[in-house]
This record gives C-alpha cells, structure tokens and sequence, in this order.
C-alpha cells in the first residue's frame, strides 16, 4: 500500500519512521492542537499577565541601570550622604523587581502546567479514538513505545516550549529597552586619535552586535549536531525503558526459562545504544561549552574595554562608564539569548519533530488504512450475520495472490441470531486475522461481511485485559463500575467460579499480576454474562486453559442460549457443551507455489487414471 501522506508511492507503513516536514508545518500542527484544546482560555490568559509582568520588569531594569550613574558617581566623590540615599533607592527598585520575579516563576510555572495538560490530552485523545492505536502499531518505528512520546516527550515539549518563549520574550523587551538606553550613551563618546577628535553614533550598540554575533555564528557551526543527536538519544532511551519493564513483566518466564543471561545481554546491548548517543551528545555539548563559556568569561572585562577610550579620554564618569557596563551587559544578553540556548533549542526542535510525527500519523491513520480493495463491509438486520467469499490477505499492502493468506471454505454463510458457530481449519492459518477482520480492524482481503450493529457485538479476545483499579471496574469494562446492579454481579462471578473474589469487588490492585491468565479470562465470561450481547466472537479462548476451567466456561455459555456465537478455533469443550455448526479455513497459496501445485494435481489425476486402468478386470472371453 502506498504512503499517501507523504507522497512517496511504494512506501509501506512498516516502513515509516517519521516525516519529512519543516519546522513552520511542525509548529501549524501543533499550534492546530493548542488552538482547538480546552486549555487554550487559561494559556492566553496567563500569556497576557506574563507579557504584562515582563514588561514592568523590562521597565524596572532600566531604571535600575540609570541608578548605577549616580551610585558610583557618590563613590567617585565620597558623598556618604548620597551613598545611603541611593542605597535606599536600591532597596526600592530591588524590592520591586524581587516580587515581579517571584510572580513571573509562578506564571511561568502555571503556563507550562496548563500546556502540559493540553498537549498530553489531544494526544491521548488521538491515540485513543477508535482504532488508531492498534493500527499505529503497525506503522513501522513511529509506532514503537508510545508511552515516551504520550509521557515524556509532551512534558518536555510543554515545559520547553514555555521556557523558551518567554525567554525569547523577554530577551526581545530587554533588547529594544537598552538598545534606546546604549545608542543615548554612546553618544557621548568621543575618540581623540592623532589630534584629530571623532564620533560613532551608536558605538556600543555596534559592539554588543558584533560580540553577540560572532558568539552566534560560533554556536551555530559548533552545535549544529545537536538536534539530531538528542533525537537518537531520546529514540535509544525509550527502547531501553521499554526493554527494562518488558524484562519485569514477564520476569516469572524468563526465570522459568533460565534466561537471565540472555536478558542481561539484551539490556546491556541496549544500555551500550543510549551511552554511545549519549558520549557523543556530551561531546557535541563539551564543544559548544567552549563557544559559550568563552565568551561568557570575556564578557566580563569587554563592555569596560569598550567604553574604556571614552573613560579615559575624561568623556565619561565613573558612573556614566558602569552604566555603560550595565547596559551592554543587557544588550549582550538578549543578543545572545539564542546562544546560551543553542542546546535546549536543539532538544526542543528534537522534541517537536518526535511529537509532531506521532500526532500525525495518528492523524493519517484512517487514510492510510483505507484499502482501495479490501473487505467490504454492510449492515445487516440485528439477527443475521453473513460472510460471502471471505478471504483474509495476511500481510498489509499485498496482493491476494503475492502472500499466504487464507479463506473460508463455505463462500456463503448466513448466521442467526442465538445460533452457535466454530470456525477452524488449517493449523497453517492464522485464525486471529479473521477475528480481527471481524471486528473492522483488519480489511486487508475481499470478500463481503455482513455485521450487525455494532453494540449488539462482543468481542472476547484471546489474552483477556484487565484494566487497573477495582475488581468491579475490571468487570464493568468497558462501561462504568455503577453499570451493573452489585447483585448481579456477585452472580456472575460465583458462576464464572471466581466466589472466592466476590469479597474483594471494591479492592484496588493489579489485578493482572494478581490472578493466574484462566482466572483473568474467566473475568472475561462473567462480564458476558453481565452484558448478554447478542452476539459474541471468541478468538481461541478455551485453548490453553485448564480442563476444569474449559468445562466451567462452556457450561457458562450454554446459560446464554439467546446469544449468537462464533467460537474461532479449535476448542473440544466449545464443541461437546455448545454442538456448534463448524465452518472452515483453508490457506490460500503464494503465486509463486500455484503452478507446482497445479502440476502435482496433474501427476496425481495421472496416477490415479493409470492406477484406475490397471485395477480394471480384463473383459471375458
């Protein structure tokens, strides 16, 4: 199947790793997400009182810089009386800007916590809507470990993202503040070279450019890596946590196993994938350490050298020089506001493209799902159900007759309501892709399958789910816990034979770590007996439990003899309790196995014809 989304035919789903988009199309998509989120009242409003706050501290820092002149001019002249007066000034400007500071790290802080709220919600919400998640298992790399980028890579972005505009905001008020402030003092400044005298409008402001410039440009050759190494760093940090917590969820089999040793070599293998990106992320940013650091360092002395031939010409006070200091200081920061954030910058830019790829192939999925010749699909009455010429393709994007796939042998079939069906056939066949089929997520054939409503159908797989919480939320699933009355459940549980857990309805646990895999799809036969669909399809359910636990189940069924049925599988129980009508799969085979076959069916017609000729008895004489 062609990737339609992005235009480059003959591309897979298996195959996708990412998009290839620039970073203004990256920024629509989510700007998209923030502007249709509930959260986005509260993230402007704050937005608003920030800018607000930010700006009365713009205006503070100025006034603050224009107290250095007379400050240091009172040193200058040993004045004690100016010097506490001043110093009493300070204590009010100081005063000021400590309470603005404090409320804008409290804005800053309710800002990201609401963008995190947004960003981690629209992405759930996508993830989560019919369909999208199963499929986006199926899409290649972009669908592995989506719990980094639902968790931990919504919280970075969120918080980056806050971080890093209001950084940039605020670095641009203070720019445009004392630029105004640096053009008006270097007016002053006049070089006596040679006898002859001269001025530079603007001659500070020139150098804080040039200075945080050349700062930029440095950090840009130097640090330019930096985005695609911490995209690897996050990419090989989620296969590693997904390695570690697969390892401890089924640790009970790997002991059993005696596969200690295998692990430890798969995580380290893992370990060694994060530590090599990670030695080369912190090279990439011991290199930009020197850029950074450097003019970090120089910059202390720079602004005093600058101004140090209008000082020392007699142009320029004490104070007039340090609030020249001061003001370049600002300027030379806000300039330089990308520099010292190069770094965060590349990891933000990382963050977004993980994040912007996951939330639109989430978007692409009913796309790209869309079969141009797969399963067709009707609705039919709510006591029929029908499958004509079904035939399941086993690979996505294949052709029927390039891969495996398999049929059902009876090419039309009609089932009512209340009627009991096993569908089985070549152990070859892969029996869960009819189940999948059934349930629309899986078109990939021909054939037509005629459903009932959708709510009137069950689909009980095989590995049961228990979701976390109480016992009676696992069996309400999907529906609330208050849906079924507390007798009713107590019932089902008791003829499920799970009495014994009749007292812990309302306990909170894991309860799938709790109960042993029959015990958890026996939750799954009580909530049948709670919801009474009317149909019910079963995907290899009594396979592999107990003989006790098959007869009980079984036994469950046949309280249920309005609902209709269809058992996929082989299950003898199903089969004693139920006398189902069966139906059957056969393989389909590659085209590459047609004309052997068809030549072994010829030898075999051949065989059996001279076989016949030479068992005939001879005519009498």
């Amino acid at each position: 199947m062609a990737d339609k989304s992005e235009g480059r035919p003959g591309i897979r789903r298996q195959d996708r790793v990412g998009y290839d988009l620039s970073l203004t199309d990256r920024l629509g998509v989510m700007f998209s997400a923030f502007w249709n989120s509930q959260v986005r009242g509260k993230v402007l409003f704050l937005a608003t009182v920030l800018i607000l706050v930010i700006l009365a501290t713009s205006y503070g820092q100025v006034i603050l810089n224009k107290w250095n002149a007379p400050f240091y001019d009172s040193l200058e002249r040993r004045d004690l009386g100016e010097f506490f007066h001043q110093l009493e000034i300070f204590a009010m400007i100081a005063g000021t800007l400590l309470l603005l500071n404090v409320l804008q790290a409290w804005l800053n802080q309710m800002t990201a916590l609401y963008m995190r709220e947004g960003l981690s919600r629209d992405l759930v919400d996508q993830w989560l809507k019919r369909k999208r998640a199963l499929r986006l298992a199926s899409s290649g790399l972009i669908g592995v470990n989506p719990d980094q980028r639902l968790h931990e890579d919504s919280r970075n972005l969120a918080e980056s993202t806050t971080g890093l505009v209001l950084g940039l905001l605020q670095s641009t008020i203070l720019l445009v503040s004392f630029i105004g402030v640096l053009w008006e003092l270097s007016s002053g400044f006049i070089f006596h070279i040679s006898g002859h005298s001269f001025s530079i409008p603007g001659y500070m402001v020139w150098a804080a450019i040039f200075y945080a410039a050349s700062a930029s440009v440095l950090s840009q050759v130097v640090g330019r890596k930096l985005v695609k190494l911490n995209a690897d760093r996050f990419s090989k940090e989620a296969e590693l946590r997904f390695t570690l917590m697969h390892a401890n969820e089924n640790m009970p089999a790997i002991t059993v196993a005696r596969g200690e040793e295998n692990e430890r070599r798969r995580i380290n293998t893992d370990i060694s994938s994060v530590l090599r990106v990670v030695k080369r992320l912190a090279m990439a940013n011991t290199n930009l350490t020197w850029v950074s650091a450097g003019y970090g360092w120089l910059v202390i002395v720079i602004p005093i050298i600058v101004a140090a031939p209008a000082y020392f010409s007699g142009g320029l006070t004490l104070g007039q020089l340090m609030m020249s200091v001061g003001a370049f200081n600002q300027v030379n920061t806000a300039l330089r506001w990308y520099v010292a954030n190069f770094g965060p910058i590349a990891e933000w830019r990382a963050t977004l493209m993980r994040v912007t790829d996951f939330r639109q192939a989430l978007l692409d999925m009913e796309e790209e799902f869309a079969l141009k010749d797969g399963i067709a699909y009707e609705n039919t009455a709510p006591d029929t159900l029908t499958l004509k010429d079904v035939v399941i393709v086993a690979k996505i994007g294949e052709e029927i007759d390039e891969c495996g796939g398999f049929r059902l042998r009876e090419t039309d079939v009609v089932i009512k309501s209340g009627e009991k069906i096993m569908i089985n056939g070549d152990h070859s066949v892969n029996r869960k892709l009819l189940f999948q089929a059934m349930a629309g997520l899986w078109p990939c054939g021909s054939g037509t399958m005629g459903l009932p409503p959708v709510d009137d159908m069950l689909f009980v797989p095989q590995i049961a789910y228990i979701p976390g919480g109480t016992l009676r939320e696992a069996l309400a699933f999907p529906e609330s816990p208050d849906a079924y009355e507390k007798a009713a459940v107590e019932a089902a549980l008791d003829k499920a034979g799970l009495h014994s857990l009749i007292s812990r309805l309302d306990t909170r646990a894991r309860w799938d770590k709790l109960l042993d895999s029959d015990e958890q799809k026996a939750i799954g036969f009580a909530r049948l007996l709670l919801a009474r669909p009317r149909w019910i399809i079963f995907d290899e359910v009594l396979e592999g439990m107990e003989p006790e636990w098959q007869e009980t189940m079984a036994g469950l069924l046949t309280s249920m003899p309005e609902s209709g049925m269809i058992y996929i599988g082989r299950s003898e129980a199903y089969l004693e309790a139920l006398k189902p009508r069966v139906l059957h799969l056969q393989a389909l085979p590659a085209k590459s196995e047609e004309p052997q076959q068809q030549q072994q069916q010829v030898t075999r017609t051949g065989a059996s014809a001279a076989t016949g000729a030479a068992a005939m008895p001879a005519p009498a004489l």
